[in-house]
Parts: structure tokens; sequence; C-alpha cells
């Protein structure tokens, strides 16, 4: 029943197939990375850096920055490292690092919402190929067959519907759970800019 449903749905099934494989594959990988990144509350990260850094162990505090692996690590990192140095400079090395840790937050994303947006168009050009394929075929047979050879290229064209379906639903849902897991994870990239550029003003006060 399966194969006779991918067959029926000609060459445009395995795209969709091809697409759903991708999309699976990379809301996986996501899906990990993201849990990966976020076993650390920001909360608790920046009090651990500011006991350091009202102790003067700035070296300590570049330590724990280094050893959690969030994208907000990263940032105060950036900041930290050039402790010293002119306010602007180190508040725009802590951009420059949030812009290059949303870019990985955000890598493959992309490719989710593609599919997300086109699969459904994918699977209505292969019902519409499917159909004029049914209307083929009643020409080809001189009336023979009538209403079910109608009833089944019909049937077997909008597999193709049902699939992109299928694959486009749950792309969108995931594609707009990382949306949002890509803002919250940028929130707090941005408050841990201002926390450590509050930090290290109160230092050279």
């Amino acid at each position: 029943m399966l194969f006779q449903a991918i067959t029926g749905g000609g060459f445009v099934i395995f795209i969709l197939i091809g697409c759903s494989i991708l999309s699976l594959a990379i809301i996986i990988e996501r899906c990990f990375y993201y849990r990966s990144r976020s076993r650390i509350k920001r909360k608790d990260f920046m009090a651990e850096v500011s006991t350091e850094l009202k102790r003067d162990r700035l070296m300590n505090a570049l330590d724990i920055c280094e050893s959690t692996n969030t994208p907000f690590s990263g940032v105060v990192h950036s900041g930290l490292r050039l402790y010293g140095h002119n306010e602007s400079v180190i508040s725009n090395a802590m951009e420059r690092e949030v812009t290059v840790e949303t870019t990985k937050l955000e890598q493959y994303t992309s490719v989710v919402g593609t599919i997300a947006s086109t699969a459904v168009y994918i699977g209505l050009f292969g019902t519409v190929l499917g159909i004029i394929r049914a209307f083929h075929d009643i020409a080809q047979s001189s009336g023979s067959g009538g209403m079910n050879v109608v009833i089944n290229g019909i049937a077997e064209a909008l597999i193709c519907t049902a699939a992109g379906l299928c694959v486009a639903v749950p792309a969108v849902i995931a594609y707009n759970y990382f949306i949002k897991r890509v803002d919250k994870f940028v929130v707090d990239m941005e408050l841990c800019v201002s926390e450590t550029m509050d930090l290290i003003n109160i230092k050279h006060k």
C-alpha cells in the first residue's frame, strides 16, 4: 500500500521525501545544539563572573567564560579579555561577538523555513501533474473505465498534496520554535553586554 502510494505520486513524492529527511536531520541537530548551549542560566553565570571581578580575579572570570558552553559566555569573554581598554572598544567587541554567535544559532534554520514554505506548493505541483496524467489516461482509454479511471487518477494525484502537508507542518512548527529560541539567546547576550559594561565601569571607578 505504501509503495503504491509512493509510486502513484510520481517523482514529486521522492522530492518531498528528500525534503522531509533533510528537515528532520536539521531539526534534530538544532534541538541538540540549543539544548547543549542552554544548560547554564545567564543569572547564575553572571553572578559567578561578578563575584570574581569584585575580588580582582580577572583570570578566574575568563576561565569561567571559557569553561561555560553558552553563547553569552563567549560574549562576556570577548569583553573581559579587553579589560582596561576604552569602553567603546570593549562594547564593539562584544557586539561583534553577539553577531557571530547569532549566526551560529541561526545556522541551517533558513533551510527548514524554506522547506516549510515550499513543501505544500511542491505537493500541489505533483497533484496538478497527477490530474493531467489522469485525464491523459482517460483520453488514451477511449472512454473505457469511465469514472473509475478518473477517481483512481485523482486519488493518486492527491497523495502529493497530503505528502506536502506532512512535510510542511512539522517544518513550520520547528522553524517557529527555532526563531523563538534564537530570540531568547539574543536577549541573554544583549543583557550580558549591558551587565558586563556595568561591571567594568564599577571597577574603573
